[in-house]
């Protein structure tokens, strides 16, 4: 009786410990990317990206070459073959750049096909 109510506890508990939970959830605004592919920009120095959503901080690496993949309504799309970028809470999810002039105003989501924005625009120093 004893070792069944343990091996009982246990199944529980382990079943428990394999399931996800999604605790906190990016939000972000539906969007489409139309293609483009013209330009790219170097960074100049390291930039910290802040006002992500659930607080993860990135830094974009001085020395990683952005090339343009596309626009949104919130501004030209980039992507790196030097540095991943992701937003992360509960889930993680790839990000590229969304950069308006020369400032970083939030994230596309290309898997969901989403924009997040940040709280504030962060401001590259590009080449």
């Amino acid at each position: 009786m004893q070792k069944t109510m343990l091996c009982t506890a246990l199944a529980g508990y382990l079943l428990l410990a394999a399931c996800a939970f999604d605790l906190a959830h990016v939000s972000f605004t539906p969007t489409v990317c139309t293609p483009k592919s013209d330009k790219s920009f170097t960074m100049r120095e390291d930039t910290k990206i802040t006002g992500m959503p659930c607080s993860y901080n990135r830094t974009v690496l001085k020395g990683t070459t952005w090339n343009l993949v596309g626009t949104v309504p919130e501004g030209e799309v980039y992507k790196s073959n030097n540095q991943v970028m992701s937003v992360e809470c509960s889930n993680i999810h790839e990000a590229y750049l969304v950069v308006r002039e020369t400032s970083v105003v939030g994230f596309y989501l290309p898997f969901e096909k989403g924009f997040v924005k940040l709280s504030e625009p962060i401001t590259l120093r590009i080449e």
